[in-house]
């Protein structure tokens, strides 16, 4: 499978994904410059975390706008897979091709520690090789994370099975405690109504080798293999 891996001025998790793919699961992988419209024939793309355009205006704001983006909404459209995590979260929602957005954490704080995201739903791209009501221990770092929408549309991805992962206590249980960021009904992830775009704060390229302390978010990258 070739992967694709995009890097924006201020992209720092993109190396961390290019490991990923490339060392940890030995994986084909294309870096896929910003300015650079050609997607160089992947079969799946991956948006990183980090601080894209230094996050002016608002985190993701800025990024939408690269050259790179008009090709990853019309590969998404067409049922490419596409992942983002974190900051690649917050670019999906500002392109149009996720619902909602990313605002200051409820702390107005910034946050980096491990947390348990439970898994909602195993139809989409990145959840096929997981189990429903799964609990994985992903790290986080963000101070932008905190998910919001509108009651309907917040009731549209419930009702069509687009909670894609949510933060819970160690015995998946959904609580206040468990919410690293206040997102609205512990909303960690999300995907489009036809299941090939997730985006999801947490960073699972952190979690793909026991050395780092879990081996949960390899999961996620395995799934789209299948």
């Amino acid at each position: 499978m070739k992967w694709g891996v995009i890097t924006f001025p201020g992209s720092l998790d993109d190396r961390d994904a290019l490991h990923c793919l490339e060392v940890v699961l030995e994986q084909h992988v294309v870096p896929l410059w910003h300015k650079d419209p050609d997607l160089h024939g992947v079969d799946a793309i991956i948006l990183p975390g980090g601080f894209s355009y230094g996050d002016y205006l608002r985190c993701g704001a800025i990024a939408r706008f690269s050259p790179v983006m008009q090709s990853v909404v019309a590969f998404a459209n067409a049922g490419g897979p596409v992942m983002g995590m974190c900051n690649g979260f917050q670019i999906l929602c500002e392109s149009g091709l996720l619902p909602g957005a990313l605002i200051r954490n409820q702390s107005l704080s910034y946050v980096c520690e491990w947390t348990r995201v439970r898994v909602e739903t195993t139809r989409t791209a990145f959840t096929t090789a997981c189990r429903a009501g799964e609990i994985l221990r992903i790290p986080i770092k963000h101070g932008e994370g905190c998910y919001v929408a509108d009651d309907t549309v917040l009731q549209q991805l419930e009702d069509n099975g687009q909670v894609v992962f949510r933060y819970v206590n160690d015995v998946g249980e959904v609580t206040a405690q468990a919410n690293p960021n206040g997102a609205l009904r512990n909303i960690a992830g999300v995907t489009n109504a036809r299941g090939n775009v997730v985006g999801l704060m947490p960073h699972p390229e952190h979690a793909v080798e026991t050395l780092l302390g879990s081996e949960d978010g390899r999961k996620l990258f395995l799934s789209a293999l299948r």
